[in-house]
């Protein structure tokens, strides 16, 4: 069942019970204590006046003359400021009680009272509150010496009325209290429902697909942490819809190229008219384009990894010749039908903190780039060098360079350099530089006329360490 008023009215009646809890505890601990200290605290003092009267003053009384048992009573009264009443016990059936002297005989009735006869059948000292006429008094009993009950009482309302204005003090306070409370709290909680609906339009809004308005919560608190998680949630679902809605648009523009050629050399090669020879180029062709689309899938899975924060690499020692061997072995088929030379220079102290396997995906782009882009001919240098702390790993070559319009662009993705080299889908270059740059490293290009210098920078590892 929903509560009227939402998570405003929950938060404002939850401090309402809170505070008036925690008022109605400090008036169940401090008003009855109050009240039972006060209260004792009368009858100790007249229970202690019954006893100083009853060993130093009644002694000294006649029995026989009633006028000294009266003076004695009055006396005992002014003294101790409590009305003084001196029982007869009779017995010895039921026991009576009966009035010798009273220093109040206008008080009211006091005969049967209960604190005195009480002392009367345990001869002991007794003690309690007892009502007459519709006040409270505290009393205290005192066996004597001949049988008698010497009784003390006085009223305690004035105890009472301290109770009362603390009562009444204490309720005032509490009123008081649950109006701050109900004030505070409702403003305390329509700031946290509010926050709380800003949260909630930021979930619909992040359901819904819209990922370009930021989760803010300014709170140091477990809604700000909430509003942090939503925002993080937020950026990764947003770079997850941006590489997918890039991988789809690049996906199709890229593929759309050898798709179309594919089609078209089928349909020529299911002419009955070609000869062999013919055939056998489409074949190579088509084979050509079948490995370009297997490049350019694993291409894109990559990048769409990378866009989506779940490519990972990993930090171990890589030796940087063995990776230049590695490549150039790869690419020599290659090599050999484009018409280049490919050699390997390669410094074995040249160890780097990287990723081995992205490490080799970047030298294959950047040797593979060099092969494909230059003459035939040209000599492609692969090379693993270490200079003051950073490993190197080197693809150059002797070709007419990169147009100086081109440099700049050249590792953005799907960018093309326009010439009789040029071919590809651009995202080697683009790919290697992001795979370097999450291994702390670096892509550089240095070009001009008879040289172009790819060069692959890591974090070198110390010779004590690769030994």
């Amino acid at each position: 069942m929903r509560v009227p008023g939402g998570i405003r009215t929950t938060l404002a009646v939850a401090l309402l019970a809170i505070v008036g809890g925690a008022l109605g505890g400090a008036y169940l601990m401090v008003v009855p204590s109050l009240e039972r200290r006060l209260v004792d605290a009368r009858i100790d003092q007249l229970e202690e006046d019954g006893l100083r009267a009853a060993s130093k003053g009644y002694p000294l009384v006649d029995q026989s003359r009633p006028l000294a048992l009266e003076d004695f009573v009055d006396l005992a009264s002014a003294v101790y400021r409590a009305r003084v009443v001196v029982f007869q016990v009779l017995g010895p059936g039921p026991l009576t009680l009966v009035t010798l002297a009273d220093s109040d005989p206008l008080g009211g009735s006091i005969r049967n009272d209960p604190v005195a006869k009480r002392t009367a059948e345990t001869s002991s000292i007794s003690r309690g509150r007892v009502e007459r006429r519709g006040l409270q008094f505290g009393e205290s009993a005192v066996p004597l010496l001949d049988g008698n009950v010497l009784l003390l009482s006085d009223s305690i309302e004035d105890q009472l009325a301290t109770v009362r204005v603390v009562k009444r003090r204490l309720l005032y306070a509490t009123g008081v209290a649950l109006l701050i409370a109900a004030i505070l709290g409702t403003a305390a909680a329509t700031v946290h429902a509010r926050r709380i609906r800003r949260l909630e339009r930021a979930a619909n809004r992040i359901a819904e697909g819209q990922f370009d308005e930021p989760v803010v919560d300014l709170g140091d608190d477990e809604l700000g942490e909430l509003a942090m998680a939503f925002e993080e949630m937020r950026v990764q679902l947003s770079q997850l819809d941006t590489a997918r809605k890039e991988f789809v648009a690049n996906a199709s523009h890229e593929l759309r190229t050898p798709l179309f050629s594919l089609a078209g050399f089928l349909e020529l090669m299911a002419d009955e008219d070609l000869d062999e020879e013919t055939r056998a180029g489409f074949l190579a062709t088509t084979r050509e384009q079948v490995d370009r689309l297997t490049k350019l899938a694993a291409d894109l899975l990559d990048l769409s990894r990378m866009d989506a924060g779940r490519l990972r690499v990993e930090q171990e020692e890589v030796v940087l010749a063995d990776v230049a061997r590695t490549v150039a072995e790869e690419l020599s088929a290659l090599a050999e039908t484009t018409g280049h030379r490919l050699t390997v220079a390669a410094d074995s102290d040249a160890w780097a903190l990287a990723d081995e396997e992205r490490v080799l995906q970047i030298g294959r782009a950047l040797a593979a780039n060099a092969l494909t882009h230059t003459p035939s001919g040209t000599e492609v240098r692969i090379s693993a060098s270490v200079e003051n702390g950073r490993a190197a790993l080197t693809v150059s070559d002797d070709g007419p360079g990169i147009p100086r319009e081109h440099v700049e662009r050249i590792f953005d993705r799907f960018y093309r350099v326009e010439g009789p080299q040029a071919s590809g889908s651009g995202l080697g270059l683009a790919i290697a530089r992001e795979l370097a740059e999450r291994m702390d490293g670096s892509v550089e290009l240095v070009s001009r006329p008879g040289s172009t210098r790819f060069t692959l920078s890591l974090p070198g590892v110390p010779a004590t360490v690769s030994t």
